[in-house]
């Protein structure tokens, strides 16, 4: 038998209270450009890699119109190693759009959020929540793992999100703004901190005695065999980071015999360096005379 909502949320909201992060998007102080920042910064990446390259961000760029006159190669070296750097140029994309169509104040409505470059309705649904404390269903892989355990006695959730399963969350959200917006901070953290993928602490977690998956005896994850597990050594991800940290570091532009160094598969470094180019993350130089090599950059 599933948990009813106010028998789930009560003690999750509870445990929040005394075990939420002191985390500074969180903070009285916060802005919804810096909920914004933050939300694409932790797409795939953690918590403790994300904290400090917050803080330098904002402190740089403290509002969308910073960002929009930023150059990109900056951009570039301040994500330094978030990760899939793409996030950096659609970051800055949407600040110039927020200057250009909202007079740089991130805007507060579902819809034009979604409108924004780089917003999904994961990022629309954050934003609406811990930004501007309004309700909205905001289904990140914790939260979803959550609710599929407590809730469907399952041990993960479906690799894809579904319309039924957007329903279900949406019948746990609280019908009062805040109230959601609370739900759905403590969702996401119990997930994070309890509730975890690989190692779930059910003896500390606050639902147990109410989590469906639990009382089923926590069963196995039923697509255990169909999961894809990532892979990053050799991939053409790891070739990538290797080009675009080089460049990061360079002081000038870069021979097209150092970039060759980076790695020894020279057929897959140069499908790597034309996907880069084509993703605008590099600059390709031509040599100035027959004899020079061309060079590589980030872009101006």
């Amino acid at each position: 038998m599933p948990p009813s909502p106010v028998d789930l949320r009560e003690p999750v909201l509870a445990w929040f209270d005394a075990h939420a992060r002191d985390l500074p998007w969180r903070a009285p102080d916060r802005t919804p450009w810096g909920v914004l920042v933050s939300e694409v910064m932790l797409q795939q990446t953690p918590v403790a890699r994300v904290e400090p390259a917050w803080r330098a961000w904002m402190l740089r760029w403290p509002t969308p119109a910073d960002l929009a006159e930023a150059p990109t190669g900056d951009v570039l070296r301040a994500w330094d190693r978030l990760g899939y750097p793409r996030r950096a140029l659609r970051l800055q994309e949407c600040a110039r759009t927020v200057v250009d169509r909202h007079g740089g104040v991130v805007p507060s409505t579902e819809p034009d959020l979604l409108a924004l470059p780089g917003v999904g309705s994961y990022t629309a649904a954050a934003v609406l929540a811990f930004a501007f404390g309004r309700r909205s269903v905001v289904l990140d892989t914790n939260v979803r793992r959550v609710l599929a355990r407590t809730v469907q006695a399952q041990a993960l959730p479906h690799p894809t999100q579904t319309a039924a399963e957007v329903r279900l969350a949406a019948g746990y959200v609280p019908d009062d703004d805040a109230e959601a917006a609370r739900w759905a901070a403590a969702s996401m953290e119990l997930g994070a901190l309890v509730c975890t993928a690989r190692a779930p602490r059910c003896r500390g977690c606050p639902v147990v005695g109410v989590c469906a998956w639990y009382a089923a005896g926590r069963p196995a994850d039923e697509l255990a065999g169909r999961r894809r597990t990532q892979r990053f050594v050799g991939t053409d991800r790891q070739v990538r980071g290797r080009v675009m940290a080089l460049l990061r570091e360079a002081i000038a532009p870069v021979p097209a015999a150092a970039l060759d160094a980076v790695w020894p598969d020279t057929h897959q470094l140069s499908r790597c360096v034309d996907s880069l180019l084509a993703d605008g993350l590099i600059a390709r130089d031509a040599p100035v005379s027959d004899d020079d090599p061309p060079t590589f950059r980030l872009p101006a």
